[in-house]
């Protein structure tokens, strides 16, 4: 059987990709898991300092794969109980919690299908450029379930606003590229075939900046989505910032500012 979860690792960039092509890279409990294990183990990853998250084939991630979970709840004499079913909700959820606690910026890279869990991996990058043909969309409600899943509730009102959220979250429409483009959902638009091309630059500026000072940003971002007060954002900044002043890679950033070139961090 192929891994549900491919990782390439190339000088402090992880390419991950969703590898269920066949199934429109469904969440399966082992891509589930393997999503789980890879995030979790970013936590203290000083090596990785970017992730780029793509999926296999035409398809970003159709969401949750019905198929395999009908299935398995056919076998069973009982239906779950609330305690198993809450393991299982939260283990997907865990996913997207642990994507915004890593300290690595993550680009997510959207084409065809990002549905249901596969939005809500969308959503929880931090940056996202999408295809054309992208078409994402919260498909729970559409499922005799609520609108509201996997920390969609909480992502889209912080970038779409509102009144987007709202009638994403309670249609169950689908939000096409263009019209993401328009509402702030997505960065950029691409063809089909631009989709890595397109990554690069943002890939780029972020591993030209101090490794430290990309991490503590990511953070600082988190934390200030969240702030009660300017002054509780301020506060953080003035930490980071105090932080990386006294780091050896803010000598090195201003010397190669002042020199006219690219600065070279020692890898921590």
């Amino acid at each position: 059987m192929s891994q549900p979860l491919l990782i390439e690792h190339d000088d402090g960039v992880d390419r991950v990709t969703l590898n269920r092509p066949e199934s429109l890279n469904a969440l399966d409990p082992a891509l589930i898991d393997a999503l789980n294990n890879y995030f979790q183990g970013l936590q203290r990853d000083r090596d990785t300092r970017v992730v780029v998250l793509k999926g296999a084939g035409q398809n970003f991630c159709a969401g949750l794969d019905l198929k395999h979970a009908m299935q398995r709840r056919a076998g069973q004499q009982e239906p779950p109980g609330v305690t198993e079913s809450l393991d299982s909700q939260r283990r997907i959820a865990d996913i997207v919690m642990l994507m915004r606690r890593c300290a690595q910026p993550i680009l997510a890279l959207v084409q065809g299908a990002a549905a249901g869990g596969g939005f809500a991996l969308a959503l929880a990058s931090d940056i996202r450029i999408a295809t054309k043909s992208a078409r994402m969309n919260c498909a729970f409600i559409k499922l005799g379930l609520g609108g509201c899943d996997i920390g969609t509730s909480y992502f889209l009102p912080r970038l779409v606003g509102v009144s987007v959220a709202s009638e994403l979250i309670l249609t169950g429409r689908f939000i096409g590229a263009e019209r993401a483009l328009a509402v702030g959902l997505v960065s950029e638009v691409v063809d089909e075939d631009k989709l890595d091309e397109a990554a690069e630059p943002y890939v780029d500026a972020m591993m030209t900046a101090s490794p430290v000072g990309l991490r503590l940003s990511k953070e600082c971002l988190n934390m200030s989505v969240d702030a009660g007060s300017l002054e509780a954002a301020i506060a953080m900044e003035d930490r980071n910032q105090v932080l990386c002043s006294r780091s050896e890679e803010f000598s090195e950033g201003i010397r190669a500012f002042l020199e006219k070139r690219k600065p070279v961090y020692i890898r921590r």
